[in-house]
């Protein structure tokens, strides 16, 4: 991969005795959306905070952008945009007032807060103070802010949890935006269903170690299971019948299906990544 955003080597962190991430390889291509998947306690925020120069980690090395996540940290954070799940924010401050600091900091010249947080759904709520914000508001602000310096790479951390599904739409378009300006993702989230729509490649984290990295259809088509579902009529009721695709005698099976019953109706499906991930890890994604 030439010229990758990230570069993780045998990266290693603990607390206490306890192994949080363990011995993690994997690299980011430039203009990648990567997610980061796995159950609570995987690892998975601990990454990024090393990732993004919050955490030093016991061993092993990463870059960003080229830049050293330990010596290089100040390079990295001029670069970067980060949101965290657990916000972080002036409470006592407007939502305007909250970006227009981080811009000052930033040195952002012509800093229009009002569009950003028009692209972000909070027209019309710039001037309430983040105490008076809901949970999806804040999470909204959040993610915002970590926009403020037109980042090159930006680490989302579970972006859409508490959002209501069409603010939830709304920052994946703008995560589409961001990829289409040239920016790097990497986000973590628990919504299988999220990552499969939004990633270009996906990891899956469990205990500390990467159990799998690929994109979405390689896993499902590697470790998943595709079948024929049908509803047949039997007398007054209606029955379900299910084909394996894809093996030995999966055309004589659907060749019988359609011969021997009352086909009401018919559709494929395929392995989610939820469930690509228990057969990956042998957990479900709320352990």
């Amino acid at each position: 991969m030439a010229d990758p955003a990230i570069v993780v080597a045998d990266l290693t962190y603990t607390y206490g005795a306890l192994r949080a991430v363990d011995g993690v390889s994997f690299t980011v291509g430039r203009g990648e959306i990567v997610g980061l998947l796995g159950p609570n306690g995987a690892g998975k925020t601990t990454t990024v905070k090393m990732l993004t120069g919050q955490l030093r980690p016991a061993s092993g090395r990463a870059s960003v952008l080229g830049f050293d996540t330990v010596r290089e940290t100040e390079q990295i954070h001029r670069r970067i945009g980060v949101s965290f799940e657990s916000t972080n924010l002036y409470e006592q401050m407007s939502a305007q007032e909250n970006l227009e600091l981080f811009a000052r900091l930033f040195d952002v010249r012509g800093f229009d807060a009002r569009a950003l947080l028009a692209r972000v759904g909070l027209a019309g709520r710039e001037r309430e103070r983040a105490a008076n914000y809901s949970k999806g508001m804040k999470q909204r602000l959040m993610v915002a802010r970590s926009l403020v310096n037109t980042p090159q790479m930006l680490f989302l951390d579970e972006p859409t949890a508490g959002l209501d599904p069409t603010s939830a739409a709304s920052i994946r378009d703008l995560i589409r935006a961001e990829r289409e300006r040239g920016a790097t993702v990497f986000l973590t989230t628990h919504d299988m269903a999220e990552a499969d729509e939004l990633c270009d490649r996906v990891a899956f984290m469990n205990q500390g170690r990467i159990a799998a990295l690929d994109t979405p259809l390689a896993l499902k088509r590697q470790h998943g299971r595709r079948a024929l579902k049908a509803r047949v009529a039997v007398g007054e009721r209606l029955e379900e019948r299910e084909i394996a695709l894809d093996e030995a005698g999966t055309a004589e099976a659907v060749r019988a299906l359609f011969a021997d019953e009352q086909v009401v109706t018919v559709h494929s499906e395929e392995a989610s990544l939820a469930e690509v991930f228990i057969s990956v890890t042998g957990r479900r994604l709320e352990q």
